[in-house]
Order: structure tokens, then sequence, then C-alpha cells
């Protein structure tokens, strides 16, 4: 069996290079889902491209599910693979995509786990008594009030967020740029922060919003740790994480308003499909309140 490291290099490289422009976590998990199908082309001695045929796919998803893989997780695999193969065919180093037509199994749709409007109050009622507790209440209350992501809350500087304006510039995913409003607890509770955030700062050239106590910039590991520790303090039996977050400000978003195109540009979601899953948990909470306020409605198994 050949070095699987020694097996289409040159053509994985090429690919990783043509999609240069897309997230990092985005470019990670196309080489590592290659890399796992070029291990199994490995092991089956599958030496050349345009030996591999939608057979040895199927055989490769098969496989996949014999490890215990979730559909979700084959059908990423599978896609990056259908990715690889356009490419591949686009510069003649095969003749056709094997991957075209695949069927491959599908899992349930895991909702997002969110926290009801009660329970978002309940985490936002710290008084911020330590300039600690000042900084992380305006992170939570930033968190929810935008939506952001962890990642983008952690890379914003004090010159993207605007308190006269009440806006912040947030750069997404795809360096995609958007501007989100900021909602007056949020700004107030930012305020109190910069107001003390001087305290941080060890170095006049750190323009990140958020420092840690020796004053470098907040990382996304940083703010997972404080808010899981925050949330323990406050009594939540939940794991909460800075994606619920996000999840709860889309989810009473789209309950209060229906709007879903404008939740979909306040989330930064280049597919409106991927805002949709709000609709689905929005739901549920109503089939939920349903079953229990009808008296002839409980479903079988509800």
């Amino acid at each position: 069996m050949i070095e699987e490291a020694d097996i289409f290099s040159r053509e994985r490289q090429g690919f990783i290079d043509s999609i240069a422009t897309k997230s990092f976590n985005t470019i990670v998990s196309y080489q590592r889902d290659i890399k796992a199908f070029v291990q199994y082309l490995s092991k089956e001695n599958i030496l050349r491209l345009n030996e591999v045929n939608s057979k040895w796919v199927q055989k490769y998803a098969a496989a996949c599910h014999k490890q215990g893989l979730s559909g979700r997780t084959i059908a990423r695999r599978v896609s990056a693979v259908k990715a690889w193969f356009r490419y591949l065919l686009k510069t003649g180093a095969v003749v056709e995509n094997p991957v075209v037509g695949i069927n491959v199994p599908k899992s349930r749709q895991r909702l997002p786990r969110v926290l009801d409007v009660d329970q978002m109050n309940f985490l936002l009622r710290g008084n911020g008594n330590s300039i600690y507790e000042k900084r992380d209440l305006a992170m939570w209350e930033l968190l929810y009030s935008s939506g952001l992501r962890v990642s983008e809350l952690a890379s914003s500087d004090i010159a993207d967020v605007d308190l006269a304006a009440h806006e912040i510039k947030v750069l997404g995913k795809g360096n995609k740029e958007r501007v989100v409003p900021i909602g007056r607890s949020a700004l107030s509770a930012i305020a109190i922060w910069f107001s003390v955030r001087p305290t941080f700062q060890t170095s006049e050239v750190e323009t990140a919003c958020f420092l840690t106590h020796n004053g470098r910039r907040m990382t996304s590991r940083n703010i997972q740790l404080r808010l899981r520790r925050w949330a323990k303090k406050f009594g939540l039996d939940e794991s909460v994480h800075p994606h619920m977050l996000r999840h709860s400000f889309a989810s009473h978003m789209l309950e209060s308003s229906g709007d879903l195109r404008a939740v979909q540009e306040l989330l930064g979601h280049s597919n409106i499909s991927t805002t949709q899953v709000y609709t689905h948990l929005d739901f549920q909470h109503l089939a939920n309140v349903y079953d229990a306020a009808h008296p002839r409605a409980k479903r079988r198994g509800s």
C-alpha cells in the first residue's frame, strides 16, 4: 500500500489553494475530509484519480457508516470530495465527477439549544461588582443583543463599536463585513466596561474591545470558559456556551418578528436555509405550548 501522504498531494494542494479566500475553519474541514477519503483510496490501492468511480464513493460512504459516523458527517465528507472532484474536472485532472448523483444517509436535523427569555434575563442579571464582571457582562449582553459568533466577539476592536450610532461593525465568515445594532442594555454594559478598560490596558497598541487581566485580547476559549463559570455562578443547570446566546438571539428575534430575512441579515448567514432552522425551533415551542394547553391535543409520544 502506498503511503497516503504520497498520493494525490499535488492535486489536493491545488484545490486547497483554489479555496484560499474561504474561512480558516472551512479550509481545515476540507483538508481533513479529503485526507480521510484519500486514506481510504490508499487502503484500497487506488493509485490514479481516474480509477475513482461512483462505486468507490458509495463504498467509502458505506465504510464511514460502518465506523459509526453520523449521516451528517458522512454527507459533509462526501460533499468535500464532490467539491474536490469539481476542481479536478475543471483543471482536466479527471474526465468525470464520480460523486454526482451519490446519495448519502441523512441524519435528523439537530436543533440548536437555546435559553428562553426568562433564562436569558436570569443570566444577564449580574450587577458587575468587579471589573471582571463588568467586562464579562458587557460580552454576554453584546453576544445576545447582536447575535455575534464568539469568534466575532473575540476579534472585535474598540473602533468597531459606535456607541453613538448604537451599532457594531463585524467581520464574519468569509471575511464578510456587516453592521448590526446594539440594544440599550448592551450599550449600557459596554459603556461601563469601556470606563474601566484602561485598568486592563498594558500596551497602547492593543486595539481589542475585550481584554484579559494581562492586557491581551480575549480569545474564543477565554470567553467560553468565562461564560461557563458565569452560568454556574448563577445556578443554570445547562452547559451554557457562547453560541447558545447567538441561537437565543435568533430564536427570540424570529419568534417576535417573524421576519426570516431580517434575522438572516443580522446573523450574517449567506444562505437563508441556515437561518430556517430557527423556524423549526419556533414551531417546536408552539407545539409544546399547544400540547400543554389543549386538553385533547396530546400527541402520541409527546
